[in-house]
């Protein structure tokens, strides 16, 4: 699947471990779009107001879809899902939560605060790269958003 250049994936995953296998299932499936990985929700929410090392918005541009695992250090997914989807600004940018997480309760808060989906990540190294192949198609390919 080939994209634009400038169509940003901002992955928010604190395990480094994760944040490859995403990365490197996407390069697999020939995703090409440019991936900003972050660590905590602090780093996201700068990188998505352009504060601190990420105030040059040209060079960190508007995400065109937000990775957001739940368990993150400083601020946690579900505050930085809430943050993202009562700003203004932020509001429209689809935030697909790609956690371990199975919790009743964790699913029910992210679709309380507006998550656009909510994907378990499969243990299984073959299912997990199938659903980033799917994940790609449908958000990255299929899906339509308006210009920001």
């Amino acid at each position: 699947m080939l994209t634009e250049p400038n169509n940003t994936i901002l992955l928010v995953e604190d395990n480094p471990a994760h944040a490859e296998i995403v990365i490197r299932s996407f390069q697999d499936h020939h995703i090409t779009n440019h991936i900003v990985h972050v660590l905590d929700g602090e780093a996201a929410l700068d990188y998505l107001l352009h504060r601190g090392q990420y105030v040059n918005a040209e060079n960190n541009p508007r995400p065109r879809i937000v990775l957001l695992d739940l368990r993150l250090p400083k601020i946690g997914g579900l505050q930085l899902l809430h943050e993202i989807k009562t700003h203004e600004i932020l509001c429209s940018i689809p935030v697909v939560i790609l956690t371990t997480s199975e919790a009743t309760r964790d699913l029910a808060l992210a679709y309380a605060n507006h998550a656009n989906s909510y994907l378990v990540k499969p243990v299984d190294f073959t299912k997990f790269s199938q659903l980033i192949d799917d994940l790609g198609i449908y958000w990255l390919d299929w899906n339509r958003q308006p210009e920001s």
